[in-house]
C-alpha cells in the first residue's frame, strides 16, 4: 500500500524485453535500504523490485507484466529511456498517512486536455474513461501517476486538478502539458461505495 505521497523522481536508464518488459529506474534512495522483492510505486504502478545496484548511480530493476502494460500508459515498448517517474516507497506500519490509501493497482489512463497557470498554481483538466468517472467525485481523492490529489469538479468525464507549486517542485507535474496521458487509480473508498449502492 501506499500514500501517493512522492518521495523522490527517478529517471528511466534502460528497458529491454525478456518476455516481460525489464526496466532500470535509477534513484536517489539508499539502495542498500531497497530489498530484493520490495514494492515500489513508479509512476503509480506498484512494481516489483528484481535487482539493485549503485554504479554509475543509485538503481533498481523491475519486471512489467503485459497485463500491467496494458492497463497503464507504460506502452508496449516501455518507458522511453530519460522519462521521469514519481517514486513512493511501500507504506510501512506507523508511517504517516498524508495523503489517502493507494493500492498502486493502476484502473486506467486520463487524458490531460487542458493546463492553465492559475497565480502560482496550475489547473489542469483531464477526461476518465467512462467507466472510471461515475467515481471520481468534487472534493473527493484520484491518484495520477501516483501522486495523491483533490478532485476539484467533475464535468461528466472531465474533472479538475489544482496544482500547487509544492506539488509541482516534488512530482514531476511541472512538465505537464496537454494531450498527456497519465494512469490514473481511483479512490478505494469511492469503489466500494459504488459496489454497496449497485447491491442496494
Amino acid at each position: 500500500m501506499f500514500t501517493g505521497i512522492i518521495t523522490d523522481i527517478g529517471e528511466v536508464l534502460a528497458v529491454e524485453r525478456r518476455g516481460d518488459l525489464r526496466a532500470r529506474i535509477a534513484t536517489a534512495y539508499d539502495i542498500d535500504g531497497i530489498d530484493i522483492g520490495a514494492s515500489i510505486a513508479c509512476d503509480g504502478v506498484c512494481l516489483t523490485v528484481i535487482a539493485t545496484g549503485t554504479e554509475p548511480r543509485g538503481w533498481f530493476d523491475v519486471e512489467i507484466s503485459a497485463e500491467t502494460v496494458s492497463a497503464t500508459n507504460i506502452g508496449q515498448d516501455g518507458w522511453p529511456v530519460g522519462r521521469r517517474l514519481n517514486l513512493e516507497r511501500a507504506l510501512r506500519v506507523g508511517d504517516e498517512l498524508g495523503g489517502h490509501i493507494v493500492s498502486g493497482h493502476v484502473d486506467g489512463v486520463a487524458e490531460v486536455t487542458e493546463v492553465r497557470d492559475e497565480g502560482d498554481s496550475t489547473r489542469v483538466t483531464l477526461k476518465a474513461p467512462e467507466a472510471l468517472a461515475k467515481f471520481i467525485a468534487p472534493k473527493g481523492s484520484v491518484a495520477l501517476n501516483g501522486t495523491s490529489l483533490t478532485v476539484n469538479e467533475v464535468d461528466g468525464t472531465s474533472f479538475g486538478i489544482n496544482f500547487i507549486p509544492h506539488t509541482k517542485q516534488a512530482t514531476t507535474w511541472s512538465g505537464v502539458k496537454t494531450g498527456d496521458v497519465v494512469n490514473l487509480e481511483i479512490d478505494t473508498m469511492a469503489r466500494y461505495v459504488a459496489r454497496l449502492r449497485d447491491w442496494g
